[in-house]
C-alpha cells in the first residue's frame, strides 16, 4: 500500500506551507526548502513538526539526488 494519491496532492509543509516529494520506498516525505523529514507510518503521513527531522547536507544531497533520478513529482504546484 501507499499514500492515497488524492491526499498527496494537496499534503503540505506543516511549518512552511511549502510542497513535499514523497519517496515511497523509504517511507517518508521530505521538505527541501527546510531540510526536513516527515515520517510515514502504516501509510499515514505523519505530518507533525515534532515528529520530523532534519538531516544533514550529505543526506539532503542524497535525497535530493533520488528525487532528481527518479523525476519525482512535488505534492502539489509542481
Amino acid at each position: 500500500m501507499t499514500v492515497d494519491p488524492a491526499l498527496l496532492s494537496i499534503l503540505a509543509c506543516p511549518q512552511d506551507k511549502g510542497p513535499l516529494w514523497y519517496l515511497e520506498d523509504e517511507a517518508f516525505l521530505y521538505n527541501p526548502r527546510l531540510q526536513r523529514r516527515y515520517p510515514v507510518r502504516d501509510d499515514i503521513a505523519v505530518m507533525l513538526v515534532a515528529e520530523s527531522n532534519t538531516v544533514d547536507e550529505a543526506e539532503h544531497g542524497r535525497i535530493m539526488g533520488l528525487i532528481s533520478a527518479r523525476g519525482l513529482k512535488a505534492t502539489f504546484g509542481g
